[in-house]
């Protein structure tokens, strides 16, 4: 350095210049003090060097420029792929599983707008993980249907009269029920409670739609089933 004073002497990172001070003395005793910086230039300076070269350099690859209604749009194609699979599998259950399939698609209807009112009355905002729990929860109130149909076909098939069937599969079925909500419930406080952002928008929707799923797949389609069927019935649409 004794040959180059006055010279500038450049600290390079990456092949980018990351300063270039000015030799004014001879370097002795391998320790430069560099001056004429602020606290802020210093404090950058000084992660520079102790840092180094970065393992894997970033390169720009691709630039885009997204609006403001790239959220706007993508809740509106959820809700849209929403409706179109709920549609689905409401036809699929009446297909199925006839008058009973019908039940279910009402209880799947008043759960939405028991969903919707809770929403609205605590002025929550319907985002894209909200959505992905509303889909969970109709999954999962239609699967509450689904086993408690079953039990019903297996009641009828040994023999036992239709108003005793509905009886004893809604009392086998509950079981099932209860253990997968519960537990889903379970996770969904976790979430609620450990997590931050769109994790407790998800946690929370499932929370109310767990709830909802149940009064309606358990008591409002069996007391449906109940007010069109009594004990003289001998078969039942399902």
């Amino acid at each position: 350095t004794g040959r180059n004073v006055n010279q500038r002497m450049a600290i390079i990172l990456d092949n980018i210049v990351q300063s270039a001070p000015k030799i004014i003395q001879r370097i002795t005793g391998g320790r430069p003090i560099i001056t004429g910086l602020d606290l802020d230039e210093s404090r950058d300076l000084s992660i520079v060097l102790r840092i180094g070269a970065l393992d894997a350099p970033l390169k720009l690859i691709e630039e885009q420029t997204v609006g403001a209604s790239l959220g706007d749009d993508s809740v509106k194609a959820g809700t849209v792929s929403t409706i179109g699979g709920l549609l689905l599998v409401l036809v699929f259950m009446v297909i199925y599983y006839k008058k009973g399939g019908a039940i279910a698609s009402l209880a799947v209807f008043v759960n939405l707008l028991f969903m919707a009112a809770t929403l609205a009355a605590f002025s929550g905002t319907l985002t894209l993980p909200g959505i992905a729990g509303i889909i969970l929860t109709i999954g999962m109130s239609v699967d509450a249907n689904v086993l408690i149909f079953e039990r019903i076909r297996e009641e009828v098939a040994s023999g036992v009269t239709a108003f005793n069937a509905l009886q004893n599969g809604y009392s086998k079925a509950i079981v099932t029920i209860m253990d997968a909500n519960i537990t889903t419930f379970i996770a969904g406080v976790v979430l609620f409670s450990f997590g931050s952002g769109t994790i407790r928008g998800f946690a929370l929707t499932l929370m109310i739609g767990i709830l909802s799923s149940l009064i309606t797949a358990v008591i409002m389609t069996r007391a449906v089933f109940e007010m069109t069927t009594n004990s003289k019935t001998t078969q039942l649409s399902i």
